[in-house]
């Protein structure tokens, strides 16, 4: 195991309906390299995740409401996906107000999939370029974004995949991108 984010903390926003292998491969490959993660969430307990948006697929222990938690606890944010989760998410003013917030402090936010709702939502994509699971694309440009169809796209901060599809792709990249944004200066 390599130490390149040792010492760093990592949020991890989501609720039921998560895609499970959206947040569980992203999440290990931060720990691989060090990482502490914690899963904030609308409401405490757990959340239950899915298995291409449909099949049950266990649940995820939730670490600490959203509402209870701190932009700067945190050094960077993960956004995974699924329908239901970030459908939820964006109705819910607690989660919409952190990830304003983080993306407003400059620090390394990554997304996959539905992920980007959210922040369509917390009106942060004006000018940024990225890409989603295709159904989500029009609700971004219509927020002012830049898509484009691409495995992974890297627009200063922000880190974005399609899905599921392009997991490795995505945990390679989050992990190069949030290492290189937090190395000491």
């Amino acid at each position: 195991m390599t130490e390149e984010l040792r010492g760093h903390r990592i949020a991890i926003l989501a609720t039921d309906g998560v895609e499970r292998i959206e947040l569980e491969q992203p999440r290990g490959a931060l720990h691989g390299v060090g990482a502490q993660t914690e899963l904030l969430s609308p409401h405490d307990g757990q959340i239950n995740a899915r298995q291409m948006d449909i099949d049950p697929a266990g649940s995820f222990p939730v670490d600490k409401k959203v509402r209870d938690a701190s932009v700067e606890d945190y050094d960077a944010l993960l956004l995974p996906g699924g329908t239901m989760n970030p459908d939820q998410l964006r109705t819910n003013p607690d989660a919409v107000a952190f990830v304003r917030d983080f993306m407003a402090s400059g620090k390394p936010v990554a997304t996959i999939c539905h992920g980007p709702w959210t922040l369509a939502e917390a009106d942060v994509l004006r000018g940024r370029r990225l890409t989603s699971w295709p159904s989500v694309r029009t609700d971004l440009r219509n927020a002012g974004a830049e898509v484009v169809d691409e495995e992974v796209v890297i627009d200063g901060s922000l880190i974005s995949s399609r899905g599921p599809q392009d997991l490795p792709a995505f945990c390679a990249a989050v992990v190069d991108e949030f290492t290189r944004a937090l190395e000491p200066a």
